[in-house]
């Protein structure tokens, strides 16, 4: 079943948000003002969540609330990967909570924390138990990112791509099992941890790895999953087919489903990151969403 809706992904981080047209984060405040009312309109008691930020800066959370944006959320979230990406060590955790949480009363959860195995498959193990012991049982929900690692045949969603470095071919390292399904060692401690902690996986269209991810889900004991549903896949054809399926093979779950990602004819600039032409469009499409499978 959807326990939650999430508004966006990463919004404050260009590769999700192109905030070299939108400079001032209004439009973004718009969008969500839009899609909260639309969500709530359909399902009023379906907790809506911010896309979860990266990186973790009150002063954007100040930024929206002074839009009136906040007023249409129950969740904030925020993204954490200080051994891969962050310039804050995992032990300082408590503290970039303790930022978001000054500035909202709104719940906090930590809707992806991952570490990459592209040094060394050992380093995930120690970031999945350090982790666990820093975050559980201090914010309502904390889903590890990710169950599988990114096929390599497939680009990562990231702006620069290859001229990034080691930076960006991390991101094809983030799994608990690798591209063969095969599992890594932290895949074996992962149990441990669940069902307080979830996972994120994101599926692509048509996604090969649904049916065997759900399997590995259920033998690790996980019950809160995050995903997506695309806003630009939706206008794919048998794009409701597709979403269909996925949602039907994760009703055994509690998914935070996460809506974004804008299609090239909706955006100021025809790309995933722009901020769309008109923000009602990418509401109607959550509302549809939430009374499809909310």
């Amino acid at each position: 079943m959807i326990e939650a809706v999430m508004l966006w992904n990463e919004p404050n981080n260009l590769s999700h948000w192109d905030f070299e047209i939108d400079k001032d984060w209004r439009m973004f405040a718009d969008l969500v003002k839009a899609a909260g009312e639309a969500v709530h309109s359909v399902r009023p008691r379906l907790p809506r969540v911010l896309g979860g930020i990266s990186p973790i800066d009150p002063n954007f959370i100040r930024t929206l609330d002074s839009y009136g944006a906040l007023q249409h959320l129950d969740v904030v979230a925020v993204h954490g990967f200080p051994l891969d990406w962050n310039h804050w060590t995992i032990h300082e955790w408590p503290d970039k909570l303790a930022e978001i949480q000054a500035v909202t009363k709104l719940p906090v959860w930590v809707s992806e924390v991952g570490v990459s195995t592209f040094g060394a498959e050992e380093v995930q193990e120690f970031g999945l138990r350090r982790t666990a012991e820093l975050l559980l049982g201090r914010v309502p929900r904390v889903h590890w990112y990710s169950l599988y690692d990114l096929p390599r045949a497939w680009p990562a969603t990231t702006r620069h791509r290859e001229a990034e470095g080691s930076s960006y071919y991390r991101h094809f390292y983030m799994g608990l099992l690798r591209e063969d399904g095969s599992p890594k060692p932290a895949a074996r401690q992962f149990a441990r941890y669940a069902p307080e902690m979830g996972i994120c996986q994101w599926f692509h269209f048509e996604d090969h790895r649904l049916e065997p991810a759900v399997r590995w889900l259920k033998d690790l004991g996980v019950k809160h999953l995050r995903t997506g549903l695309s806003w630009a896949d939706s206008f794919r054809p048998n794009a409701d087919a597709w979403f269909d399926r996925q949602m039907k093979m994760l009703e055994d779950f509690n998914v935070t489903v996460t809506y974004c990602f804008t299609p090239e004819h909706c955006g100021v600039k025809p790309h995933h990151t722009s901020p769309p032409v008109n923000v009602e469009e990418f509401a109607e499409f959550c509302r549809r969403m939430t009374q499809r499978y909310g």
